[in-house]
Parts: structure tokens; C-alpha cells; sequence
């Protein structure tokens, strides 16, 4: 099933639209399932974003394509001085660091290092063990070393309140090792005050969890789990990068506990290493290709395909690894996790799938209710059947759901004047939104213009603002062509948590209308602090880029949507009027709506009488199967256990009869039963 069906047979999907309010588009799939599961026993070779050329026993890197890596994006492959990978004020605030002057940090401890800071400025690395107390996490050990490794601090420290959780097995904290110290943090602030130089840059492991836990501010931090980036921001723990990077273990399971001294050595050595070596010898490693052949090397030791490497970079580091092409299915499994599928294409030894048609929707429910609760990761394909999608159908669908969107998009307005300024009306319709297509109805007695808009909230802002105002000197009234669609409640609580705006001579630019927009909010007083979560621009050209003065913003809360709505309507920005309403559709949905409105259409044009025919007999028990289906995933959903993390996947269609998008819905069960987003 592809997102046409999702909008086409919306009310069916009762349950769905009304659980899973975050919604996104998929590129179309050949075939979305072999993709999941990986792409069998003898794939053929392909290059990877990473740069990579895969196969199903090796990888190659190429140094050619080095750019495309993370770390390469964000530094460029020139070796730099270590000022360069400080964390500036920014990336500080976004990663919660303590900053001085901020109100959360009242009371903290300002290190005052307010040297300038140089390439030649001191490394010092921190850590710090924490147990948890009633107050919350607390220090009871402190570490410092320097740039030679030496350490310079090594206490224990007594916290305020009482202990709840020593947490042993990770601080190796014991009641007994605390029942002398006498050590307090007010005097570990001060100790790092008098050790720290003026320029001292502190090197740590997410350190920004130390120095909160230690209650300090320092200007200038390396923080190692942000410097070895990885794909989408994920990061690596400490104990792999020393061992892939440095070659050493840390954290060893025969010790107890963290040493604070060994992980602050360890941090500051990664840094050095990054700094000395630079971005490219560190993008060479290819740190996410080697994390993920070792983890498949502890749960697939009798995979003759797979074996355990050794990352001895120091020694090697011109030298390639030869790595394997992990599967989606031993990727679950690094993680301990041994999926459940169920569904009517399952698996062989070899990992190809296999189809079993015989199995129907209530049986692969049946299994499911039995088998999920039991399962920590779990795949469920339901299906229509092959005889409800066949590619007329599709077309048929397309046709349909084309022809609706245009009647929602079009508006009709007038009564004109016979020799009225087109422009005029072109212009005052225009600072509603992008339009599409404007013709002259002639056919009336006076005058009327059908205007057909690019997206919805266009459309709804015309009705509701011109209605009865006068443009190019005609008293006019503004009608919906198909008002019901336009004033569908469905719709308008498709996305209750975002505001649409739309607006003329912003600037057709991200950057000049994001600055605008945010030097506007800025001045508003105690709405500033809702600044939204989300702003998307409507592209007017794909292929230039250009973006009409037409945005939208996703706020964190609804009602601060609302507050901003109230306060944005009254707004001239250069010279005009920003008009603005309630989001009609979820955020994914008006691009789809541009590529229909905008798209060849000749699927809806080559489908022949008969066809129609044949879809109009079975639309009712197609709905019926829809009705069913959302029914199925309903009792399913209702099984499921509280913060259960649910994605339901329409994933397209790409083949020789035509391509039709695939939609996600995604969200975590909550006690209402509802998905929180």
C-alpha cells in the first residue's frame, strides 16, 4: 500500500489517523520488505553513502569519497589547531552545558578561565563518578589529569544527601569506601579552580553531565562523544573508541566500576589523537563500519562471512579493514534482540523472503497478540492482497484523489467589474498564499476569477479574509468550490499542534525569512520562550530551489500555536501584511500535494472506461478490507505494552505500471492509549 491509500480511504482508517498525529512521506520501494531484511544471500555490489563499495563479505573504502562522511562535513580534511574543535556558545547551549548568566545555573562555580584561548593552550581531561541520592545525581569521585596523562586529582567526595543508589557496578563507589571522606564539593570546586590555568581547555566524555554534576562553568570544553561524530548524531561510547582508535580497553568487566582517572586519560588522549592525526585519518577508521563488525562478531561467531577485527589503528592506519555488509535482521540481534516477523513474506536460512499467501490478516493478527508481548522488537505485515492493488487501480486512485485536491484548492471570487485589473486581483489573492493558476469566468453575467491555489491553508485564508472586502474596486464575495472539504474537521485536527503561515515579501530565501520570522518572535515578550520546533518553506521551483513567501511553523505545545496565531495576524512585515491560520494538513502532506497538482497525470488520463468501471464495483468492498484492516491494527495496538515505540509503514509502490510515495506514522503508547509524539 502506498500514502494514496491512506488518504483516500482516510475515514476507514479510523483508528490510524486519529492515534498517529506525526506523519512523513518514504520514497517509493521496489521492494520495501527485501530492503528491511537485506538484500539476500549473494547481493550485488553497490557503493554506500559512507563511501564504501559492498558486497556480502567485504568493504572497500575509497578515499574519494571521504567527503561524505560525518566528520569530514563538519571539519573539512585539513588538520586544524584544537581551538578549532572547541565547543562554541552554541553547540554549549544545545547540548546542555552550564553556562554562565543563565538562570539554571544559579549558584554554580565559574572556573575563571577567561584567558584567550590559543592552539597551544593546556589539555586537561575530566570525569567523574555520581551515585544517586535524594537530591539526585550527586559526585563522589573526581578525576583530573593533564596533557601528559599525570594525574593531578584523584578524590573522593561526600555528597549532601542521602545515598539511595551507590551504583556500583558502574561508579565502583561502595558505602564503606564513603563513610570516611570528609571531602565535600565546595572544596573540589575549589581545588579545580587553583589547578586549572587561565586558558585551560577541560577534554572529557559528555561532559557536560560532569559539569553539572560538579556545579562548575568553564568557558571552553572538547567534549570527544560530539568530536568522533557519527551518522545522524549518534554517538560512540568511550569504551569502543579507545579500543578502535587508541587500541586500549577501558572499563574491563573484571574491574568494579569506572576509574574516573582511566576514562578523563582516555577522553583527552582521543582528543590529542583527533587533533594530531586530523579529520581524515579519523573519517579513514570508519568507525561506524568497525562498531558494527564487532557487535555482529559476538552474536554471529559460526558466520564464516563474519570475523572478529582488530583495530590496531596506530600501526595501520593506511590499511583499509575488510568488513562485512551487516543485514538489518544480525544488526537487531547485536543489541540481544531477536526480532519477531509475521506476516505473509517470511524468511529462509539464506534471508530471501518468501511468500505464503495462504496465511490471511486475522491469522498473522492471532499470532501477534500471542507473540509480541513476548518480543522486544516485532514486524507485522498485514496486506490487502495483490487483487486490491493492481496498477489500474492505482491509477484510478491517483485520478480521484487528484481531482479532489483541486476542488479543495480551488476558489472562485467576484462579482467584477467588466474592465477590472486582473493584477490587482492577482496581487491582493497572491498574499494568501502561492497560486497555481488564476482564469476570468466570463460565462456569468458579471465577471468572475477562478483562482486555484498550491496549498490548502491558501485557500482557507482567501475565503476567510476576502469575503466581502473590496479588490480592484469591486465589493466581492470569496466561495470555496468545495467548502465541506475545506471546512472538514478531519483536516483541521490533522495537526493540532502546528500554525501555517502564509506570507508575501518575507524573503524567498531559509535564511532571510527565518531571520525575519525569529527577530520578530524575539519581540514578543514572554512568547519568545515558544520558539517553534519546526519551520518548512513551500518551494515554488524543485529544481531552482526558490521558495515562495510561504512558511510553516511547528510548535512544541497547541496552545502555543494558538498564542502565536493571535499575536501573528496583526503583523506587517516590509511593508506587508502576514497573514496566518490553524495548519489544515500534517506537515508531510502539503509537498504531496504540490507533486499532484504539479505531476504529468497520465496515469489518470490513460485509465480507459472499463477500468473505472471495475473500480467503482469493488470500491465498497475494498472499503470494507480497509475498514477491517484498521480494525486489526487497532486490537493490535491495544496489546501492546505502555511506551511501546509503534511505526505503521504504507511503503509505496515503484514499478513499470508507475511510483506512488509511501507514508510513515509513528508514535509512543501512552496510558490513554493514544500515541504521545
Amino acid at each position: 500500500m502506498s500514502q494514496i491509500h491512506f488518504y483516500k480511504f482516510y475515514l476507514q482508517f479510523k483508528h490510524l489517523r486519529r492515534t498517529f498525529r506525526h506523519r512523513f512521506s518514504l520514497p517509493p520501494s521496489a521492494d520495501f520488505l527485501a530492503s528491511l531484511y537485506g538484500e539476500g544471500a549473494n547481493p550485488k555490489p553497490q557503493t554506500t553513502a559512507r563511501g564504501w563499495t559492498s558486497t556480502s563479505s567485504e568493504c572497500v573504502p575509497k578515499s574519494s569519497d571521504l567527503q561524505h562522511d560525518p566528520i569530514i562535513w563538519k571539519y573539512g580534511e585539513k588538520k586544524r589547531g584544537l581551538t578549532s574543535y572547541t565547543l562554541t556558545l552554541e553547540e554549549q547551549k544545545k547540548n546542555y552545558y552550564p553556562i554562565k548568566g543563565f538562570p539554571a545555573c544559579k549558584g554554580y562555580v565559574y572556573t575563571e578561565c577567561d584567558q584567550q584561548r590559543t592552539d597551544s593552550s593546556p589539555l586537561f581531561g575530566l570525569d567523574c563518578e555520581m551515585c544517586l541520592t535524594e537530591k539526585g545525581n550527586e559526585v563522589t569521585r573526581v578525576s583530573l589529569v593533564d596533557a601528559q596523562g599525570q594525574c593531578l586529582l584523584n578524590e573522593l567526595v561526600k555528597p549532601e544527601s542521602t545515598v539511595v543508589n551507590y551504583r556500583t557496578r558502574f561508579s565502583g563507589i561502595t558505602k564503606k569506601m564513603l563513610r570516611p571522606v570528609k571531602t565535600r564539593l565546595s572544596d573540589i570546586q575549589t581545588r579545580l579552580k587553583n589547578l586549572l590555568p587561565r586558558d585551560a581547555v577541560l577534554v572529557g566524555h559528555s561532559l557536560n553531565a560532569d559539569l553539572q554534576a560538579l556545579e562548575m562553568i568553564h568557558p571552553s570544553v572538547i567534549d570527544t562523544s560530539l568530536l568522533f561524530a557519527r551518522n545522524e548524531g549518534r554517538r560512540f561510547k568511550l569504551k569502543f573508541l579507545a579500543k578502535a582508535v587508541l587500541g586500549k580497553e577501558i572499563q574491563c568487566e573484571q574491574k568494579l566500576g569506572h576509574d574516573p582517572a582511566e576514562d578523563a586519560r582516555a577522553a583527552l588522549e582521543l582528543a590529542q589523537f583527533f587533533i594530531e592525526q586530523g579529520p581524515a585519518k579519523v573519517a579513514e577508521l570508519n568507525l561506524e563500519m568497525l562498531l558494527t563488525t564487532e557487535k555482529l562478531a559476538e552474536v554471529s561467531q559460526n558466520k564464516a562471512a563474519i570475523q572478529p577485527q582488530r583495530c590496531r589503528v596506530q600501526k595501520q592506519l593506511s590499511e583499509p579493514p575488510h568488513l562485512p555488509k551487516p543485514c538489518f535482521l544480525d544488526c537487531l540481534q547485536v543489541t540481544g534482540q531477536k526480532p519477531l516477523l509475521l506476516g505473509r513474506q517470511e524468511l529462509d536460512s539464506s534471508g530471501l523472503c518468501l511468500r505464503n499467501l495462504s496465511t490471511s490478516n486475522k491469522q498473522i493478527l492471532q499470532r501477534a497478540l500471542e507473540d509480541v508481548p513476548l518480543s522486544t522488537f516485532s514486524i507485522i505485515q498485514f496486506s490487502l492482497g495483490p487483487e486490491y492493488l493492481e496498477s489500474h487501480l492505482l491509477a484510478g486512485l491517483s485520478e480521484k484523489v487528484r481531482s479532489k485536491l483541486t476542488d479543495m484548492l480551488t476558489i472562485y471570487a467576484g462579482p467584477f467589474e467588466e474592465n477590472f485589473c486582473l493584477k490587482s486581483v492577482r496581487k491582493e489573492f497572491g498574499r494568501c498564499g502561492p497560486i497555481q493558476s488564476l482564469t476570468v469566468v466570463t460565462e456569468t453575467y458579471q465577471p468572475y476569477v477562478c483562482i486555484q491555489y498550491e496549498v490548502l491553508e491558501a485557500a482557507q485564508l482567501a475565503v476567510e479574509n476576502l469575503n466581502g472586502a473590496e479588490v480592484a474596486g469591486s465589493c466581492i464575495k470569496v466561495k470555496a468550490a468545495n467548502s465541506k472539504s475545506l471546512s472538514c474537521a478531519e483536516h483541521r485536527t490533522a495537526s493540532n499542534a502546528s500554525l501555517n503561515i502564509c506570507c508575501r515579501g518575507v524573503g524567498s530565501t531559509v535564511a532571510g525569512c527565518a531571520a525575519t520570522l525569529s527577530l520578530s518572535l524575539d519581540n514578543l515578550g514572554p512568547l519568545a520562550e515558544r520558539k517553534w520546533l519546526q519551520l518548512s518553506f513551500f518551494l515554488s521551483d524543485l529544481q531552482s530551489g526558490k521558495h515562495r513567501n510561504c512558511c510553516f511553523l511547528k510548535f512544541q505545545r497547541p496552545q502555543s500555536a494558538v498564542d502565536a496565531l493571535e499575536v501573528i495576524n496583526g503583523w506587517t512585515v516590509k511593508g506587508r501584511k502576514v497573514r496566518s491560520r490553524n495548519a489544515l494538513a500534517s506537515g508531510h502532506l502539503w509537498r504531496w500535494i504540490w507533486q499532484m497538482n504539479h505531476g504529468s497525470g497520465k496515469q489518470g488520463r490513460n485509465v480507459t472506461h472499463e477500468n473505472r468501471e471495475q473500480l467503482s464495483d469493488t470500491e465498497q468492498d475494498l472499503r470494507k478490507k480497509v475498514k477491517q484492516l484498521d480494525h486489526h491494527i487497532k486490537k493490535l495496538y491495544r496489546s501492546l505494552q505502555k511506551n511501546t515505540l509503534c511505526v505503521v509503514l504504507f511503503p509505496g509502490v515503484n514499478s513499470v505500471h508507475g511510483s506512488q510515495s509511501g507514508l510513515g506514522l509513528m508514535g509512543i503508547k501512552d496510558d490513554g492509549g493514544r500515541s504521545a509524539c
